[in-house]
């Protein structure tokens, strides 16, 4: 279960890759408070994308984490996709990398897990509609682990390729065609120590 990511990604950057990807933008929005999250946990709020219209999205700012289903339970922040067919409330969640926590005590092992080419990435959610005390709401969408995940985890987050963000924000495309364990050789995950990653402990 993943409960903790980092977003650092500058408005200019979301902006060419929606221009790369064919996704287009309200010209007169004004850049939005994008200060950068190191670490980010349920309930805090962070940056979503999600289709306004076909074709065209917005970036918004949403709690991470559903209202809990009881009064003793904790908010949603992962769903399993498996066997599941979205066809409304897709949207992205935007990351530089996620973490993984191994161990059955305390102090637990932290993993980082990044692009291996570097650079930022999107994970599959759904999000909510919330109310005036409530604000809007996303979880995270998680699949089986692909091969770079499978040694500390039994489940990942699912990715969306860029090259099929519009196929995600589309309600019409089976969500079912979209959500997969990462792709051998396309994650890098480290080891981490205290706020840095420990050079050599890699899978």
């Amino acid at each position: 279960m993943c409960n903790n990511y980092a977003v650092t990604v500058s408005w200019a950057e979301y902006l060419k890759a929606f221009s790369t990807e064919g996704l287009s933008v309200d010209p007169d929005l004004a850049a939005p408070n994008l200060a950068p999250e190191q670490s980010l946990w349920p309930t805090d709020r962070a940056p979503v994308i999600r289709a306004t219209s076909p074709g065209s999205v917005e970036l918004v700012r949403m709690r991470w984490g559903f209202a809990p289903p009881g009064p003793k339970a904790g908010p949603i922040i992962n769903f399993r996709s498996e066997n599941r067919t979205f066809t409304h409330g897709r949207c992205l969640a935007p990351a530089d990398c996620f973490f993984e926590y191994t161990g059955s005590r305390a102090p637990k092992t932290r993993w980082r897990i990044s692009s291996s080419d570097g650079s930022w990435f999107a994970l599959a959610a759904l999000w909510r509609r919330g109310s005036t005390d409530d604000p809007d709401s996303f979880s995270l969408l998680t699949t089986a682990p692909g091969p770079d995940i499978a040694p500390i985890h039994n489940r990942q987050v699912a990715i969306i390729h860029k090259s099929l963000w519009r196929d995600w924000l589309d309600p019409a495309i089976p969500s079912c065609k979209l959500l997969h364990p990462s792709p051998a050789g396309s994650l890098k995950v480290e080891i981490m120590s205290g706020a840095e990653p420990v050079q050599g402990r890699l899978f």
